[in-house]
């Protein structure tokens, strides 16, 4: 084995050992992905109202939390906040929002000015599956 593919071997060996050692301990499939589906990245919603706020998800399903069924995970959204550790249950607060029942949509209600949110699936116990699938995180505006 000549030496860039024994690099190549150890650093593949340290990167999963290192996202073993920082994530959760249900693993997710390759090319799992969420995103917000609504409202879109700069958009501006009214104040004073709620707002629906979608979830989407592919190469993984959704179920409840407590129930444990391969490739599987339920929502949480994360507003005005960064991502939490990974190897942790997410908290639950103002800011991290469980959606523990399944659900793929949302409503809320938020206070005029900037905001950011972004989706982080949990596994049966809330814990980021391995690696974590979340969404890239959206900036919107409330007037």
């Amino acid at each position: 084995m000549n030496k860039r593919y024994a690099l190549a071997a150890v650093a593949a060996t340290f990167s999963a050992a290192y996202r073993q050692a920082v994530a959760g301990p249900t693993p997710s499939p390759e090319g799992a992905f969420c995103y917000v589906g609504y409202p879109n990245n700069n958009q501006t919603v009214e104040s004073n109202k709620p707002f629906r706020v979608w979830f989407g998800l592919r190469n993984m399903g959704v179920a409840p939390k407590g129930i444990v069924f391969p490739n599987t995970g339920h929502h949480h959204l994360l507003i005005d906040t960064d991502l939490p550790p990974m190897d942790q249950e997410i908290p639950s607060d103002r800011n991290h929002l469980h959606f523990g029942a399944g659900e793929t949509e949302t409503t809320v209600q938020l206070a005029p000015g900037k905001h950011t949110l972004q989706l982080l699936l949990g596994d049966a116990n809330h814990i980021p599956h391995n690696p974590p699938v979340y969404s890239k995180k959206i900036t919107i505006y409330v007037k």
